[in-house]
């Protein structure tokens, strides 16, 4: 009877700590209990999903069929998220050992473990849990990375707005009064007005060297996307000059993170899938410049629609509508400019709304402020081909005759190197290569364009050396070509290649080191060489640590760059620091560019494809 009784009681608490487990885990030791997290973890935990056993039914010698077969499939929900796991654990020690690009290998064959799984990761919520865990955590680690100065990818420019450092300026009445000359003659269709607050950001953009040069900056990759984006504000009647608002949000760089909240893009949305702006394993829309901004339209002219005045607007965009909307109740003042004397605003949103207006004014008078020299980039144009089928971007780049980097800077909503199995996505390819692309690629059998590769033959190269190249076999390129081995090869012509070892696999590959292995022994294994692997994996010398992992493929970095602000910044339109992916709210600064919890009910985001939304706001600061 004891026996029982603890039985019972064991199982019990299972059942009582399974809701809980996949956000907490059950009480494991006095730390634990206690709610303090140990000082030496450094990485976030995935923590397990519950165990999948069947609970103990007295005077029961079996489980009827409806529990065998839930306790099967919980088993094998519970068998994908420990794989997962232990993928993700491989991916926290290379980190903590300093081997990035083998930590990013790691993380990205985790998510790839629960995406290819052929479970439901829609509507398990368990799975859908466990997966939006394992993406925040991957989050957590680069945004750490970044930090550190040593991340996974490049960092970002700092946002001009945002290299402001002070509140406030003092107040300059010959600059007020010269702007205001100038607004008598200046063409907009948005409201402008000057200020003491205006002119201050007038100022620092004229006369701080660092100020000045981010703003110019900004102003030349707005070409790369103004007349799309033009467009899109036309299309939803809101003035064409916020354009001006990507110069405060990200400088107009698609593939901006805030390391704190997560926010992204050009207009720093939250993920959250709102406005039809898909998120997953495989491509983040919220960096897809077109989509985004499209989605950017159609919110500011939602808020305008609720406060109907730009100002309040664009407050609204920074701090969070329903904020704002208790700012206007609390004081009877729906106006900005008595919000931000009363001193109800954060300071963030208080330099805001006059930053974005003194970038205005001086991209309107380019001659005035010294920036009648800026080159806009050159607009951003490609053909578009939709693909419901994975392909590799190096074959797309082998097809179109361009460069990998030009095929990952025209698709920045992608974060691997394949395009996503099962699923359309609009692939961005250059201007002028979709015939070629589409007779090119029939030669390629669509399950092999996750792998093959294409190749058009130059001077003077023979099989062998194109085989030794792209790490292929001379008598498979032969027979793929219908070729013989001896046959020769003129310059011109087109070949598909099937390309053998580690690079044939979709997956993120890996090598984990045995006994005995040295550089020479792993190249020779996957047909790359020693200087390759030292390459992708940061190494100094032939030397291999047993039971570590190798990189044997080289590992593109298609991790958005990333920014966030410092704490010294916070309240204070601050410097955009260096640093890595995901943007907290402050305790003042609610939602930015989303709805605030006051208004979450009615207007709450719809949820991603593949992941839980735990926030109704979808852009906060």
């Amino acid at each position: 009877m004891a026996r029982l009784l603890l039985e019972v009681r064991r199982w019990a608490l299972v059942v009582s700590c399974a809701p809980l487990v996949m956000l907490a885990g059950c009480p494991q030791d006095k730390a634990a209990a206690s709610g303090k997290t140990p000082t030496q973890m450094t990485a976030p935990a995935i923590t397990a999903g519950p165990s999948g056993g069947s609970a103990v039914q007295t005077g029961q010698t079996t489980a009827p069929p409806q529990a065998a077969d839930a306790a099967a499939r919980a088993a094998k929900v519970q068998q994908l998220i420990n794989k997962a796991e232990a993928a993700y654990r491989s991916g926290v020690d290379n980190y903590r050992a300093g081997r990035l690009d083998a930590a990013r290998l790691d993380f990205d064959s985790a998510v790839d473990l629960m995406l290819t799984s052929g479970m439901d990761l829609k509507t398990d919520p368990q799975l859908v849990d466990e997966f939006d865990h394992l993406l925040n955590a991957v989050n957590s680690l680069e945004m750490t990375a970044l930090k550190q100065g040593n991340g996974f990818s490049p960092t970002l420019e700092a946002a001009p707005l945002d290299a402001a450092n002070e509140v406030t300026f003092p107040a300059n009445a010959a600059l007020t009064a010269k702007v205001t000359a100038e607004l008598k003659t200046t063409q907009s269709d948005f409201p402008l007005v000057v200020n003491d607050y205006v002119a201050g950001f007038i100022s620092y953009f004229s006369n701080s060297p660092a100020g000045h040069a981010h703003l110019l900056r900004s102003l030349e990759r707005a070409g790369k996307y103004k007349e799309m984006i033009s467009k899109n504000l036309r299309d939803q009647g809101v003035p064409q000059d916020l354009i001006y608002l990507a110069v405060a949000e990200s400088g107009f760089q698609p593939q901006a993170l805030n390391a704190r909240s997560g926010a992204g893009g050009m207009w720093q949305f939250m993920p959250t899938g709102a406005y039809g702006l898909a998120r997953n394993g495989w491509f983040d829309e919220r960096f897809d410049p077109e989509k985004s901004s499209l989605a950017y339209a159609k919110y500011m002219k939602m808020l305008y629609n609720q406060f109907g005045d730009w100002y309040l607007a664009m407050a609204a965009y920074d701090w969070g509508p329903g904020n704002v909307q208790r700012a206007v109740m609390r004081t009877g003042y729906a106006d900005f400019w008595e919000l931000y004397r009363r001193n109800v605003l954060p300071g963030e949103t208080k330099n805001y709304v006059p930053g974005i207006i003194a970038a205005i004014i001086m991209a309107k008078n380019p001659e005035q402020y010294g920036l009648d020299k800026v080159v806009p980039d050159a607009a951003v144009v490609s053909d578009t081909v939709t693909v419901d089928y994975a392909i590799d971007l190096r074959l797309v780049a082998d097809v179109t005759n361009s460069s990998l980097l030009e095929i990952v800077g025209l698709n920045p909503s992608l974060l691997r190197m394949t395009t996503p199995r099962d699923m359309p996505f609009d692939l961005h390819i250059p201007a002028g290569t979709l015939d070629v692309f589409s007779t090119r690629i029939k030669n390629v059998p669509e399950d092999k364009r996750a792998s093959w590769r294409f190749h058009v033959v130059r001077s003077g190269e023979t099989l062998d050396g194109i085989a030794v190249a792209l790490h292929a076999h001379a008598s498979d390129i032969a027979r793929a070509n219908e070729l013989k081995v001896d046959d020769g090869v003129d310059t011109g012509d087109e070949l598909v290649i099937p390309v053998a070892g580690a690079v044939a696999s979709t997956g993120p590959q890996r090598y984990g080191v045995r006994r005995g292995d040295t550089l020479v022994t792993v190249a020779d294994r996957f047909g790359v060489s020693v200087e390759q692997l030292r390459r992708w994996n940061h190494l100094s010398s032939n030397a291999v640590r047993p039971g570590s992992s190798l990189a044997v493929v080289e590992p593109v970095k298609l991790a958005p760059i990333t920014h966030v602000r410092s704490r010294a910044a916070r309240g204070k339109k601050g410097a955009y620091v260096a640093t890595g992916p995901v943007h907290a709210a402050s305790s003042h600064a609610g939602a930015k560019h989303g709805l605030s919890k006051s208004n979450s009910s009615s207007k709450t985001a719809k949820k991603n494809s593949t992941t839980t939304t735990r926030n109704t706001m979808f852009k906060k600061k």
